[in-house]
């Protein structure tokens, strides 16, 4: 999937233990790395705390589309993966909520 700087996918992650996954959200921050790999942020929708460096997101924030849950970006957890990673497409409108952010 092409992915661009402030789209928000679906991708799946393995665990540490790299017998199962988990799909998680994610909002992409860096798309032009090489071989085919972009930098992201996690998305979370445990939203009983947050700490500092995290910020709730959800549907109002986009113009189009929009993400299954209300959430949290977790900004001290960047990770770079393949554009292959990503399942699925939600909004490439997160730069109208970011900007609100810095």
């Amino acid at each position: 999937m092409d992915v661009k700087i402030a789209d928000v996918v679906l991708c799946e992650f393995y665990f540490s233990d790299l017998k199962a996954t988990k799909k998680r959200p994610v909002l992409v921050l860096k798309d032009n790395l090489p071989y085919d790999d972009f930098v992201g942020i996690s998305m979370n929708s445990q939203l009983d705390y947050l700490h500092e460096d995290e910020y709730e997101i959800d549907n109002a924030m986009f113009s189009d589309g929009g993400i299954p849950k209300k959430s949290k970006l977790i900004f001290r957890k960047p990770f770079a993966t393949s554009k292959s990673a990503a399942l699925l497409f939600y909004t490439s409108q997160a730069a109208l909520y970011l900007t609100k952010i810095f």
